[in-house]
């Protein structure tokens, strides 16, 4: 219920203040197991990746953020859980493994860190160690414009234009033979490679959408300047 609640209230926020848009939200499964994996430039990408998908999402967070008073209360309600950033953290594993067994969709960023507005990092083992080890659909997805709205190193948002595009589901299966680091790194890099599809398809339409205004601006020019 307060997840609902709070949901509803990041939703009117991000709409508000950044316009949020989504595009691509049929790829998450309605039901059972899933990961949506996202790129990472800022602390507003779990709420609008989370805001936007059409399911409630679990996803981890920094352990730090969990001792600021209040703070973690709320970060528990919204479904997050801790996990430690020198990666070695088996519990956070062990607890991401059984959202995931037990049917429901988790919010994983393969980078491990976040990036500046529009740079992709390669990804690390851990978000292919959960596909493998959990046989999850994989649902890739790319955020825009939250490094610009809130870049690392600022607290107070700036308005602006969040997108959230959501690609079709990659397919991995479950690991069943050796070389486990390096399929784990595999993964992760389909992932990415995935998030970056999405990206450049978000880049050439608004470069497409850009020219096409362009061309409108000129023709109305033209139709002004025969007029009078």
């Amino acid at each position: 219920m307060l997840y609902t609640i709070l949901r509803l209230l990041i939703a009117v926020f991000l709409r508000l203040l950044f316009r949020l848009e989504v595009r691509g939200a049929e790829h998450v499964p309605a039901v059972g197991l899933a990961m949506i994996v996202a790129n990472h430039s800022s602390l507003l990408d779990p709420l609008a990746v989370g805001v936007t998908a059409p399911r409630p999402l679990h996803y981890m967070a920094k352990a730090e953020l969990f001792r600021i008073p209040l703070f973690g209360r709320l970060l528990h309600a919204v479904n997050a859980r801790p996990v430690r950033r020198d990666g070695s953290d088996s519990r956070a594993l062990r607890e991401a493994l059984r959202i995931l067994e037990s049917g429901q969709a988790l919010l994983v960023f393969p980078e491990g860190t976040r990036a500046p507005e529009g740079m992709l990092r390669e990804g690390r083992a851990g978000a292919g160690m959960l596909a493998l080890l959990s046989g999850a659909p994989v649902v890739p997805a790319y955020v825009e414009g939250t490094g610009r709205a809130l870049p690392r190193g600022r607290w107070l948002p700036r308005p602006g234009k969040i997108r959230v595009v959501f690609g079709p589901s990659l397919s991995f299966g479950k690991m069943d033979d050796g070389r486990r680091r390096e399929r784990y790194l595999s993964a992760s890099g389909e992932m990415m490679a995935a998030i970056a599809r999405l990206k450049q398809a978000v880049e050439v339409g608004e470069r497409a959408g850009m020219t096409t205004a362009r061309a409108g601006g000129s023709r109305d020019m033209r139709s002004a300047l025969r007029e009078t």
